[in-house]
This record gives structure tokens, C-alpha cells and sequence, in this order.
């Protein structure tokens, strides 16, 4: 479907779009919802430790396993493929866990959300104060143009840029620039329109920190003459983010901006086991949108429970792209265009 214009639009949070949205009443606005009784939502919010704890050990336990097998096999082809794997582990896989920790959501122990939070966002290379917040904004006004801070797919976007984000080249180098500012007590533009002034602090200390752990892995791989430091701290954000770019991709891309509906511009893949735990069941996207305060591990039970109301789930990722290619192929050339969802008869 195309939009009344194809005029490619001003995606950033400080022009024109932002006080045309307000203007429209998009601005943290009420959106739909599936009907789910109260007995209902009440057990599935509940949150519990064991869990995540399963699920954090173990990639944990992955991360130091590879990164053992990474030292012994350093200097030999066996480390290719090694390091493969420990960079997604490091670069891909952090970031479910970022999300549903920065949600409050995975543990029940809200230290343990805490802390696994600001791990990953490390590992993310994301500082961790500002995106919370940002993340915050996503969720209340999810695509809107001129308000949601972490529209990945603005129209059009060039496939060179996805490639380059498959090595996290251009939000790392964004994420940089900001912490270059942060770091000096200062703040963009764009993160002045969600970051609470009592959070400014932190978020520069946050910052300060970040620095001083690219400093100590600089010094590591000067005093060892070997690249070998890096390999397991900041360069696996880049050479093991394609992961998270092949999952996140599947969320939003191609749908419908500025509607109230989650079932207009976010996606449901069914993914198998294996995919689920590396994405922390995020697969349920429309869900989790939905319904943002239910754990992660509730969300294949609280997609039993809406799917009647919900357009037809992906049957798996392949099908998912079958349709995302071609939209965005589109979007180059007619940045109007979008996938239309089409909703069921009992909520249309």
C-alpha cells in the first residue's frame, strides 16, 4: 500500500515531523489492545528468577567457554570460526538480554535486571541511561515519525546501510559521537527530547565509564602487541552483530508509521527453540508490544491467548523476508509504500 505521500519525511526528533505528530495527537497517545481478562494478564505478569537465571548462566557459560577455546586456538584457522561464535554470543545475543533487562521484566530480583542491563548494554555499546529511556519512547510511540528514537528502517533505507549495520558500523559510530558529548557532561539535541534532566548525571558517568574500558582495552593491546585484548571486548560488537540485524529486522521494517495499532507495525515470526533462546522469545513481538510488562518467557503463552486477534504470525524468518525484501526494494523508489496487515474480521 502507499501512503498519501511519497515524500521522504524528517525521522529525527527535533524537526518538523515531531510537532506534526503531537499535532495529531500520536504523541504518547492510547493505542489498541487485545481483549485479556484480568485473571489472565495477572498470571502471566508474573515475574520469577529461574528463568532468566537458566538462560543467563548458560550464555554466560558459552561466552567463557568460546572465549577459552578463542585463547587456545589463537594464531591457527581454528580461531575463525571460534570467534565466530563467541562474537555472536557477545555482539548478537546481548542484546535480547538488553532488552528484556532494561524492561525489568527478566528477573523477578530487580538487582539481577540491573545488572545483567548494563552488561549488555556494554556489550552494545549502547550507554546504558539514555537508551533505557529511549527505549522508553519506542514503546509509547512506537513509529511514529518524529518521535520514536529507534526507527531502524526509515524510508527509504539503502541496503548498503543494513550491510554496513551487520558490522554495527553506523550505530556504533552514532553511539560514539554521543558518548564523545556525554562524556564532556554534555547531550545531543535528540537525547534532550527523551532523557529526564534528573537522569543527566548518570548517563554521564555511565559514559565516563564506558570510556575507561575502551582505554583499559586499548592499554591491553598495547602491552600485549597483539589485537587478541579486543577480540573479547568492543570488536566483537562489530564482528558479531549480524545476528541481531537478521532478528531485529523481522520487528518493523516495511509496516505502517504513524498508527496506534501494534498489529499495523510490528511483526509475530515463529521461530524454533534454538532461536528463541538466543532472542529471548522477542520473536512475539506484537505481543511484547502489546503488553510490555509481561515476561519474556510468558509470551509464547500470551500469544495463545490473542491470537485470534492478531493478523497470521510468520510461519518462520524465511517468510518473513520473502515479504521485507521486496518492500524495502520498493521503499527506494517510493518511500510512501508499506505492507498493510490485514486485521481479523472480530477486531477490523
Amino acid at each position: 500500500m502507499t501512503a498519501p505521500t511519497s515524500e521522504r519525511r524528517d525521522y529525527s526528533l527535533v524537526g518538523a515531523e515531531r510537532e506534526a505528530a503531537v499535532a495529531r495527537g500520536l504523541s504518547d497517545a492510547n493505542w489498541y489492545r487485545s481483549p485479556v481478562d484480568r485473571a489472565t494478564m495477572k498470571r502471566l505478569v508474573q515475574r520469577r528468577d529461574q528463568p532468566a537465571l537458566f538462560h543467563t548462566l548458560l550464555w554466560l557459560a558459552l561466552l567463557v567457554a568460546f572465549g577459552v577455546l578463542g585463547h587456545l586456538t589463537w594464531g591457527t584457522w581454528w580461531a575463525v570460526p571460534v570467534f565466530f561464535v563467541y562474537g555472536t554470543l557477545y555482539g548478537s545475543l546481548s542484546d535480547a538480554r538488553w532488552h528484556e533487562c532494561g524492561h525489568g521484566t527478566a528477573f523477578a530480583t530487580p538487582w539481577l535486571n540491573s545488572v545483567v542491563y548494563y552488561l549488555a548494554s556494554f556489550m552494545d555499546i549502547r550507554e546504558a541511561v539514555s537508551w533505557k529511556w529511549s527505549h522508553t519512547r519506542h514503546h509509547s510511540d512506537t513509529i511514529i515519525v518524529g518521535l520514536d528514537p529507534e526507527i531502524a528502517y526509515p524510508r527509504p533505507t539503502p541496503f548498503w546501510k543494513i550491510g554496513l549495520e551487520c558490522f554495527a558500523v553506523l550505530s556504533v559510530w552514532k553511539e560514539w559521537r554521543k558518548l564523545a558529548v556525554n562524556v564532556i557532561g554534555r547531550f545531543t539535541a535528540e537525547e534532550l527530547e527523551y532523557l529526564p534532566v534528573t537522569e543527566h548525571r548518570k548517563a554521564v558517568w555511565t559514559a565516563r565509564a564506558y570510556v575507561a574500558v575502551y582505554a583499559l582495552v586499548v592499554a591491553a593491546v598495547w602491552a600485549t602487541g597483539s589485537i587478541e585484548p579486543a577480540m573479547y571486548a568492543v570488536l566483537p560488537t562489530f564482528y558479531g552483530r549480524w545476528l541481531l540485524v537478521l532478528y531485529g529486522t523481522t520487528q518493523h521494517a516495511g509496516l505502517a508509521e504513524d498508527v496506534l495499532d501494534h498489529r499495523l507495525n510490528t511483526r509475530t515470526v515463529y521461530m524454533n527453540r534454538l532461536n528463541r533462546f538466543c532472542y529471548l522469545n522477542m520473536n512475539y513481538h506484537v505481543e511484547h508490544h502489546m503488553f510490555p510488562n509481561v515476561p519474556y518467557h510468558a509470551l509464547p503463552a500470551l500469544h495463545e491467548v490473542v491470537k485470534a486477534d492478531m493478523p497470521p504470525a510468520y510461519p518462520s524468518i524465511a517468510a518473513a523476508y520473502r515479504e521485507i525484501i521486496p518492500a524495502l526494494r520498493r521503499q527506494q523508489h517510493e518511500p510512501g509504500y508499506f505492507l498493510e496487515r490485514t486485521l481479523p474480521a472480530v477486531s477490523a
